[in-house]
């Protein structure tokens, strides 16, 4: 990129913190809901970035320095963190699970579900993020952008196949998963939470919504048919919807048997499965990711056993 002086300077990685600034870096100034990146600006040069990409350009442009308007700071951070890395959710299938309940297990099922069958895959969760075999202590449920991608450019370096993720109705108001290419979404359920965040339960469907709408054609779009939002998620969505269900008919059907102490018996598209988990959610849980495996190519049967 150009500084305003005309010189050329070459971005040698990307931040959002201006206390974490590395020289040669580009820096994000964000608007957050406690403090705006623009008043760190300067303090964001003083360390050393040769970029900033912001929603207002300073009274004062600094030499050696170049600045770039954009309408959204978050959207062009996901976009551009993307390019930056190489875009790497193209070369490997990102799957994401949304809704309010059940996503941690369903993306951390399916996860060690396609590495028992031999694939390599990554995941982030509410809980970890996994880059096939090696884990850390996650930090949010779905990472700022620039943590995201680097993550996925780590997948994709040690060759995995898939990445399973958690898309958290934050992220995508903030645009934390913006210039991401998803081959699936999943939606488990919604009931009344995080209205602290998004303030009426309306918006908080919206924001979930959102995320389908953004899916591409060519992708899966995997929603609960027993809870009414799930029509309400793919109104709008171009990519291939599918339903599971518990109680009605659905693409994927899933019906428990028998229930122990120690676990239940399903009967999933016919067939009869013992799983050492209890209760319906997990019922829902389950059939979800199975419903996710086969969608994503798997044999049903290896599924199944």
């Amino acid at each position: 990129i150009e500084t305003v002086d005309g010189t050329a300077v070459t971005i040698t990685g990307l931040e959002f913190d201006s206390r974490r600034v590395l020289p040669g870096q580009l820096f994000f100034a964000v608007k957050g809901t406690v403090s705006d990146g623009h008043d760190y600006i300067d303090a964001a040069i003083d360390k050393g970035a040769k970029g900033v990409i912001c929603q207002e350009l300073p009274e004062r442009l600094r030499e050696g320095v170049s600045y770039i308007r954009v309408a959204d700071s978050n959207a062009a951070m996901g976009s551009i963190a993307s390019a930056f890395y190489g875009h790497p959710s193209r070369h490997l299938k990102l799957v994401g699970v949304t809704g309010t309940n059940g996503k941690t297990t369903t993306a951390t099922l399916l996860y060690d579900m396609m590495r028992g069958l031999g694939y390599k895959s990554g995941l982030i969760s509410t809980v970890t993020y996994c880059i096939d075999g090696r884990c850390l202590d996650s930090t949010h449920t779905t990472p700022d952008a620039i943590r995201l991608n680097s993550m996925l450019a780590e997948m994709v370096g040690v060759g995995c196949d898939y990445c399973f993720m958690e898309v958290s109705s934050h992220s995508v108001v903030q645009e934390r998963i913006a210039g991401l290419e998803f081959v699936g979404a999943i939606f488990t359920n919604i009931t009344h939470d995080h209205l602290d965040y998004h303030g009426t339960f309306a918006e908080y469907i919206r924001a979930k919504k959102l995320f389908f709408d953004g899916l591409p054609k060519g992708a899966f779009a995997l929603v609960n048919a027993d809870d009414r939002n799930g029509n309400v998620m793919v109104q709008n969505t171009v990519a291939t919807v599918k339903t599971f269900s518990l109680k009605s008919f659905a693409d994927f059907q899933c019906r428990i048997v028998e229930t122990h102490f120690d676990g239940m018996l399903l009967r999933i598209d016919g067939a009869e499965v013992w799983v050492k988990f209890l209760g319906r959610f997990n019922a829902y849980n389950l059939l979800g990711v199975y419903a996710a495996a086969v969608l994503l190519g798997a044999d049903r049967h290896e599924v199944l056993t």
